[in-house]
């Protein structure tokens, strides 16, 4: 019976450890979100620059910022009401290594590619979006019990493909920003938020 009792003891010492230095109340809605703000975002820049007839640095970077901003916004609302339902802070330092670990490599990106885009060389930025975005979340996910991994792996996958063949970037992007976290997040939703 004791030994039992000590077993029982040291897996929720092990489970208070593991929520203490672990993020793992994203929300795999949120990822679903994401995916369909990235595949609107395709759409209008899409069909903007074709019926312009120019590709314009300018509106890739509105998209990509409103796409951006739209995701994080609702990711923080998501996931702040899933770490209600699993009673686990929103806001500890384990939640603001998470934030910094992924912001840092985002923006050190983003900054890049703007450069890039504003110099008219595409061909050179778009392979660097979803790197860097992958990177970040790899960066991220040792915050997150992992689960953001595979996310990162695919989107640097993604990211080569482009720069591998580079007259299917725009796809590659639609594919890597848009299904990928569509079926990532719904992936997420059923295996942690519908438990």
């Amino acid at each position: 019976m004791n030994k039992e009792n000590y077993l029982k003891d040291i897996a929720e010492i092990k489970n208070l450890m593991t929520k203490s230095s672990r993020f793992i109340s994203l929300s795999g809605l949120s990822g679903v979100f994401a995916g369909i703000y990235a595949i609107l975002g395709a759409v209008y820049y899409y069909f903007n620059d074709i019926n312009t007839g120019s590709y314009s640095a300018i509106n890739a970077i509105i998209v990509i910022l409103i796409v951006g901003f739209l995701s994080s916004v609702t990711t923080i609302i998501m996931t702040s009401r899933r770490a209600k339902i699993t009673d686990e802070k929103i806001w500890s330092s384990t939640t603001k290594q998470l934030v910094s670990a992924f912001i840092t490599t985002l923006c050190i990106g983003l900054v890049f590619i703007s450069i890039l885009l504003l110099k008219n060389q595409y061909k050179e930025a778009i392979p660097l979006l979803p790197l860097f975005y992958g990177l970040s979340l790899l960066h991220a996910a040792k915050h997150t019990n992992n689960i953001v991994k595979p996310l990162g792996i695919l989107q640097i996958v993604i990211g080569l493909l482009c720069a591998l063949i580079p007259k299917f970037s725009f796809w590659f992007l639609v594919i890597g920003f848009g299904i990928i976290h569509i079926i990532y997040g719904a992936v997420i939703y059923f295996k942690y938020d519908k438990k």
